[in-house]
């Protein structure tokens, strides 16, 4: 009543390959594995042979657990790979597949189709039948003294295969394991990172890393020394190569985040030839997008894939890395998806100075990390994370759909609130001076954050500027020697020339209380509309028209994110408050917040 490819296993597993064998699904066995990620060993019929070494691709991991791929279900694989595995010194061909479709459900079918005998998996030493030699992806290599080093015969594979446009036989990075050493994959560059240096006891080198993706997984590849030299120039990201000879051993998920139990090596013996046919089935990137709404119950420290529209973004803003010192260009994005949800991303660097929100693109990135901080969440980016904007995928077309017709006017929930420190984007509380008073923040050991909408009254001008140390990575106040040097006390230098920083005094009113904040150079040139620079040299060459531009700022209104904290001056408590972040008033945004205060209120917000 139902047909099996009866034979196929043999066939299959004695390497001649089988074009979309039907098979019977008899049980499946969740593996043991150090990976988070679960895989699944698979017991199949063909109606002759049974064969428990078949493993499912961990991409469809889903089949199972829905409960799709069940007991006695007649299945065509529709696409599949053989791999070797170590089994108590034994070498073991196991196949792994990568496409199946269910034909006929187990529920249906209710029974074992023929009586089938078990087979082996067994690679026999000198197996040199033709099917046993289309088995391997590139030749065997002579192992006696006489032979051509295998790295050598390789690379002629290869490269004689590309040039002629004769095909070679892949592995998917699914089907990769430890245990095989001859292997060829087809995969395309979606990361590359750029050259890093170390230097330690140990010596000292440099080394780049790369996310190679196919059809059926991921893997990491880093190149040291000498192969970083050799590689990095070549490799292009988005292109795709035909790569073999790299080391293969447990993925260290310290440093990748990627979804594969391994990660690769290259060696002395690697060998990387450009793939000149560009396939679309190669994906540039892949992704494992997480929910905006399931992002607030995950763990701190957690890697995640995450797409949204950009519903908002602030201005690039300044901050001196803790380490380093360095200073370092960022940006937060707020992004939102269909649930409603909102959290904000951070960008560094080149990725936060070309980010243009202007547009409300949709944003995709891979490898973003979470954040705790305050009770709210946030992301953001590592140098590994892969950024693209507006990608060319099914997910990002549909969510550009519900943004453009419904998600534009929604209101949303943020899950970024109160967050400090490194994120100055527009989220958190909105409240007035007198609500901030009477919840008495600043008054804990951790500094509030909160967002008010005020007009300034006036800014004092008495010691609104300073002439500040000239390198990037310091904004010490100078010392003037008065013989036309001036000091850095922290650089321990005397420098010739300075550079202008403000520091502004300001008086914020809004309709219920006044409160005086300082502003820092970044906040404060936008409040004044003018650089530090600029008010520095209208200091010296007018002080009239100095002044003025003091004054001009008097009674403008502009949204601003406040941090208040209790500090000690003098055995006397202070409250100190320092603009985070400040913008111009935007409208609808402002008319968004006083409707769901209404709303809420009114209890409209509980229909």
């Amino acid at each position: 009543m139902y047909e099996l490819s009866e034979g196929a296993l043999d066939q299959i597993m004695n390497g001649v390959e089988v074009e979309k064998p039907i098979l019977q699904i008899l049980g499946h066995k969740k593996l043991q594995s150090a990976s988070t990620q679960e895989r699944y060993r698979l017991l199949v019929s063909d109606g002759k042979r049974i064969n428990s070494y078949a493993m499912l691709a961990t991409q469809l991991n889903s089949l199972i657990t829905n409960d799709q791929l069940t007991e006695f279900s007649v299945c065509q694989v529709n696409r599949y790979a053989i791999s070797m595995i170590n089994n108590s010194g034994t070498q073991k061909r196991v196949m792994v597949i990568l496409n199946i479709d269910v034909k006929i459900p187990g529920t249906e079918v209710g029974c074992k189709i023929g009586n089938p005998t078990q087979q082996d998996g067994n690679v026999q030493n000198g197996d040199s039948t033709p099917a046993a030699r289309s088995a391997a992806p590139v030749p065997k290599t002579n192992n006696s003294s006489n032979s051509v080093r295998p790295g050598r015969q390789q690379q002629s594979y290869l490269n004689d295969s590309v040039s002629s446009g004769a095909g070679i036989s892949t592995t998917p990075i699914e089907a990769l394991s430890p245990y095989q050493n001859r292997w060829v994959i087809r995969a395309r560059v979606a990361n590359k990172s750029a050259i890093k240096t170390w230097s330690n006891a140990r010596g000292e080198g440099s080394l780049f890393s790369m996310d190679l993706v196919d059809e059926t997984g991921e893997i990491r590849c880093t190149a040291f020394r000498d192969q970083c030299d050799k590689f990095y120039n070549m490799i292009e990201f988005g292109k795709i190569y035909y790569i073999s000879r790299c080391q293969l051993k447990p993925a260290n998920k310290q440093f990748s985040n990627l979804k594969n139990e391994y990660e690769m090596t290259m060696t002395s013996e690697t060998e990387v030839v450009p793939c000149h046919d560009d396939s679309d089935e190669i994906p540039t990137v892949k992704y494992d997008f997480a929910p905006i709404s399931e992002i607030d119950g995950k763990e701190p420290n957690a890697i995640i894939d995450v797409l949204g529209v950009c519903k908002s973004c602030s201005d690039i803003t300044t901050v001196v890395a803790r380490t380093t010192r360095k200073e370092l260009k960022k940006r937060d994005v707020n992004l939102v998806d269909e649930s409603n949800t909102m959290v904000t991303l951070t960008l560094w660097g080149t990725q936060a100075d070309e980010f243009d929100g202007s547009s409300n693109p949709v944003v995709a990135v891979k490898g973003a990390r979470l954040a705790e901080f305050n009770g709210g969440k946030s992301l953001s980016t590592l140098n590994s994370s892969v950024l693209q904007i507006d990608p060319d995928i099914p997910e990002a077309h549909r969510l550009r759909g519900w943004y453009n017709t419904t998600g534009c006017t929604e209101n949303v929930h943020t899950i970024s609130k109160g967050l400090g420190g490194g994120s100055g984007g527009m989220n958190g509380p909105w409240l007035t001076f007198k609500e901030a008073k009477d919840m008495q923040l600043g008054c804990r050991e951790t500094p509030d954050y909160f967002i008010v909408k005020a007009t300034i009254n006036m800014i004092r001008t008495e010691n609104s500027l300073y002439k500040a140390c000239p390198t990037d990575d310091c904004k010490k106040k100078l010392i003037d020697q008065s013989n036309e040097m001036y000091r850095c006390e922290k650089c321990n230098r005397n420098y010739p020339n300075f550079k202008y920083r403000l520091l502004a005094s300001i008086n914020l009113a809004d309709w219920t209380d006044n409160q005086w904040v300082t502003a820092f150079n970044e906040e404060a040139e936008k409040i004044l509309g003018m650089t530090a620079q600029e008010i520095g040299e209208l200091k010296d060459n007018d002080d009239e028209a100095f002044l003025e531009k003091f004054g001009e700022s008097a009674f403008k209104t502009f949204l601003l994110k406040l941090r208040v904290k209790m500090e000690n001056y003098s055995d006397e408590n202070r409250l100190k408050s320092t603009v985070v972040n400040v913008t111009p008033l935007d409208i609808k945004s402002y008319n968004n917040h006083l409707i769901a205060q209404i709303k809420e209120l009114s209890n409209m917000g509980k229909a």
